[in-house]
């Protein structure tokens, strides 16, 4: 193994390490019960975001929406990726193994 392998091994477990360490004692072991309702919360969000869309369509008839339809799609789109965002970071984070995980 290279010297520069080795180096990004450490880099890699340091990483792991500090994750875990600080990660770990903020959230209590999870279940998957727990996780489910983050799961669900994203999906709702992504329902809200679809739907505005939808209701956009069929309040401007295949016109130009207004800016302020615009504006109440686009509030829904930043709330349905911000909670896609932090569903995946959980993601990341379980499969790292910095959140412990009841068997």
């Amino acid at each position: 193994m290279s010297v520069n392998n080795r180096l990004l091994l450490d880099i890699q477990n340091r990483i792991r390490s500090a994750n875990k360490g600080i990660i770990n004692p903020e959230i209590p072991e999870l279940s998957v019960e727990q996780i489910i309702p983050v799961m669900e919360m994203v999906a709702h969000a992504r329902a809200a975001y679809l739907k505005a869309l939808f209701n956009i369509t069929d309040n401007c008839e295949g016109v130009v929406p207004s800016a302020g339809e615009v504006k109440k799609l686009a509030l829904q789109r930043q709330i349905y990726e911000e909670l896609v965002k932090g569903a995946q970071a959980l993601e990341t984070a379980i499969e790292r193994g910095y959140l412990d995980i009841e068997s």
